[in-house]
Formats: structure tokens, sequence, C-alpha cells
């Protein structure tokens, strides 16, 4: 009996690398995250006690700075105190106290763009060390003390690849309970049309939360998933999809549904490691301003310029 020839492998092409290598060359440029006009220094207010000295603007460049070069929050503040020398601007250097003290409180936005047709909302979370000896050592000599975890729980755009909701938590929680939070970052006056997300956010609050957004779920039922009785919101659309995983083939479902477009977000969180395997910090508050000032810069990459790929054959 003959082989079946193997499919080709699909291949592609980026149409726009000019613009894309010159927009790579512009991530490394310091005029990108610095604006000598910023408002440096905080406005004056009426509340008791000791006011701030500097911005959230200054501390947000402190730390994106930090998290871009992969420094330490002494190595910034000297970063910063020669880039303002440069710049010929005789501002004062925040010490690196004030940074870690700051980062405490401190409201990051990370400024997705509006989608325009709706948007395609594509969920996963993954694990970043937080303490804990490297690989090496402990496949060596073994492990001295435990190792400890935070799960980065992330919602992009799928045409856009940017970051638009974020949540860090325990590794003890799971990633059902936290897609209702993600979709709460979405501004309710913008449409969602899908949600894609894994097995794991087969449920039945996922599937509600979905469902109140008026958006579709595009999440595969879990291989010994049963239908659910009609008593709540989403469930008509969950059952359908079993129905068709049941005719279809979960194979040919994922296919037909566009499952497999959620691979981006997966891209997305490694390119979220490559700016460091680790959080700096130890407390939940100090780490939370740290994985979205890393959302920040990712968003940023994107809006500097994306490649454009086709398939070719």
């Amino acid at each position: 009996m003959a082989r079946m020839p193997k499919p080709a492998t699909p291949k592609y092409r980026t149409t726009n690398w000019r613009e894309y290598n010159a927009a790579l060359r512009r991530r490394g440029s310091l005029e990108i995250w610095f604006d000598p006009g910023m408002a440096w220094l905080a406005a004056a207010d009426s509340r008791p006690g000791r006011p701030q000295r500097f911005s959230d603007s200054a501390i947000e460049l402190c730390l994106t700075l930090k998290v871009l070069f992969g420094l330490a929050l002494r190595q910034v503040t000297g970063l910063v105190a020669s880039l303002l020398k440069l710049a010929k601007l005789d501002w004062p250097v925040p010490d690196h106290t004030t940074l870690c003290r700051r980062q405490k409180t401190l409201a990051v936005t990370f400024g997705g763009r509006p989608s325009s047709g709706g948007l395609h909302l594509l969920v996963d979370s993954t694990g970043i060390k937080m303490t804990g000896e490297g690989e090496w050592k402990t496949r060596k000599h073994g492990a001295s003390c435990r190792r400890q975890w935070r799960k980065v729980h992330l919602g992009i755009d799928a045409k856009t690849m940017e970051i638009r909701a974020i949540e860090i938590t325990t590794n003890e929680v799971g990633d059902a309970p936290v897609l209702p939070d993600l979709l709460a970052q979405i501004p309710p006056n913008e449409r969602i049309a899908i949600v894609g997300a894994g097995g794991a956010y087969d449920t039945r609050k996922c599937h509600a939360a979905i469902a109140e957004r008026h958006a579709e779920a595009v999440i595969p039922v879990r291989q010994n998933g049963q239908p659910w009785k009609e008593d709540g919101p989403g469930v008509d659309a969950r059952n359908e999809a079993l129905r068709a995983i049941k005719e279809l083939g979960r194979k040919n479902w994922k296919k037909w549904s566009g499952y497999h477009r959620r691979s981006l977000v997966e891209t997305k969180m490694h390119c979220f490691k490559l700016l460091g395997p680790r959080v700096a910090y130890r407390t939940l508050d100090r780490q939370t301003t740290e994985t979205k000032v890393r959302a920040k810069v990712l968003n940023r990459f994107s809006q500097i310029g994306s490649p454009t790929t086709i398939r070719i054959t």
C-alpha cells in the first residue's frame, strides 16, 4: 500500500520588512521612551503630610527603563541621571528607595488601542518565577529551597497583538476564575466580538461573563464534557459547541471555529518572558506594577511597528 505524501510545510513571507526592520531599530532608541517636555516634578496638592516630589510619569519612566534594559534600581538611577545630563535638564533623580516605595501604589495604564470592528480577545496564562534557584543548579545539586511562582493572565487583541487586559495572581488561583476580571478591564462601550480561550475556561462563570458582554465564546468543551441544563447565560452557545465537536470531531471544530488563533497569545507570553524570566519583587502589589510596565513596553513595541506576514504556499 502506497504511503500518502506528507502535506507541504506552509511558508510565509513578511511583506513590510523594510518598515519592520526600521521599527526594530527604533525600539532601542531612548527618544521613544523619554520626553524632555514631560512633567517631572509632582504638582502641589492640599493633602496632609509630606508631598510627593516626583510625578507618576517620572517614576514610571524609571521603572520602564529598568524593565527595558534589565537593570537594578540603583543602576536605573545612574542611567536616568546620565540621560538628564545629556538632555541638559537640571532635574533631580529619584533614588532607589523612592522608586521601590512608589512602585507599590503606582497606577500604570498599558495603553492598548481600542478595536474598530469588534475585539477578538485571546486569553491565556503562564507562570513566572518569583524565588528559587536556577534550573542548572537544581539539576546539578538539587533544590535547597522551594521555588515560588506567580501566574500572569493575559488578554490580547488578535488583530494588533496588543495586551488589553492583565492580572497577576498566586499559583494557587486557576485560570477560569480570572476571566471575568480580564473582561472587566475592557471598556464597557467597546464591543467584544469573540473571546478565545483554552479548555480550562469551560466553566459556567466564564461562559456567563462572555455572554454578558454579548460576545462569542470560542472555547473547546472538555474531553468528558456533558450538556448543561438550560438555566443560565451562555449555556446554549456552549451546548451548541459541544454538538458541533461531536459531529465534526474536535480537530475539525478547532479549524472551523478559528480556535488555533489562540496560539498568538502564547507567542505574546514568550515575548513577555524575554523581558525577564522572573519578577524582581517579593510583594504582590509591586509585582503587579512590574508586570503592567512590561505590558506597556510590549504594547509600545507593537505600536512602533509590527510585521505583516502572508502565506505564500
